[in-house]
């Protein structure tokens, strides 16, 4: 893997002020590559810097969610190979905006997956890609910054860094669930007012 990284950095670097638009081609390829996320973002920011690498990032990650929504709106069959694989690793459960922003700086989990989740819980493009947006800020920030110091960090403190981010999504989700609550108890107090008032 050290090897492969090292090679593609050189081969992006040869391309001179063409490779920062190569280094965004190369997010809108990854999933055609099988490379992870956090790799293509570390490299961006051993090629470009900090700050340079992050927004080549969230440009190439931003553009690749709006090919995930043209995917799965323009092309049935890969809609319904996402809702299949959304039915076996999360088994119909729903989840908040917020946690799949939580989801998106998890390296492992599937980009259209959650692109898909997006889609559902949104009404248009523009708020797809609204949403989409915000939720990519925070990986291509991390990962260009700590990407690489996560990957050579002992398993213990990998696994630390993970629990604490699955901690997160849960609280997040028990947030959801009470605001849903508050929600669904205010509208049923409206209901009973205005049956009473016109009754």
């Amino acid at each position: 893997m050290e090897q492969f990284e090292y090679t593609l950095e050189n081969f992006i670097a040869g391309f001179g002020w063409f490779a920062p638009l190569l280094f965004v081609l190369l997010h809108l390829l990854r999933p055609l590559l099988f490379l992870p996320v956090v790799l293509v973002c570390v490299i961006g920011g051993v090629l470009f810097g900090f700050f340079e690498g992050a927004l080549l990032s969230f440009i190439g990650l931003s553009l690749m969610s709006l090919v995930s929504y043209i995917l799965v709106n323009k092309f049935p069959k890969f809609k319904e190979k996402m809702s299949e694989l959304k039915n076996k690793m999360f088994a119909n459960r729903k989840i908040s905006v917020g946690q799949v922003m939580i989801l998106r700086i998890m390296p492992f989990v599937h980009f259209h997956l959650l692109s898909l989740y997006l889609m559902e819980m949104t009404q248009s493009r523009k708020e797809y890609m609204y949403y989409s947006m915000l939720g990519l800020i925070l990986p291509a920030v991390i990962y260009t910054a700590f990407g690489e110091a996560i990957t050579e960090f002992p398993w213990y403190v990998t696994v630390f860094f993970f629990i604490m981010l699955l901690g997160i999504y849960m609280i997040v989700g028990k947030m959801n669930k009470v605001r849903l609550a508050s929600a669904v108890g205010n509208i049923k107090k409206r209901a009973r007012f205005l049956l009473i008032f016109y009754f």
